[in-house]
């Protein structure tokens, strides 16, 4: 939205720190006191088994990187699903 009009490619604004899906699972558990269990299912074909987005793009046109945490980033989340 801040760039040229010119400027068409996709930016990734994902976060470079790399965590898997199960141990974000166990701490959505954590955080919300949640008795929920973890239900492993069989994986995809072509899931790719590490994701570590490249934000370079994002740092480099946007001026973006992640300033939020991931925990406080969740508990932010976790609130305002609580208060709906």
């Amino acid at each position: 939205m801040n760039t040229s009009d010119n400027f068409i490619f996709p930016i990734n604004i994902g976060n470079p720190k790399e965590i898997t899906i199960f141990e974000l699972a166990k701490e959505i558990i954590r955080l919300t006191n949640s008795e929920s269990k973890i239900k492993y299912l069989p994986v995809v074909q072509d899931d790719p088994k590490q994701r570590c987005p490249d934000i370079s793009l994002a740092k480099e046109v946007l001026n973006w990187e992640p300033k939020i945490e991931l925990e406080q980033g969740l508990r932010q989340t976790i609130e305002y699903f609580r208060k709906m």
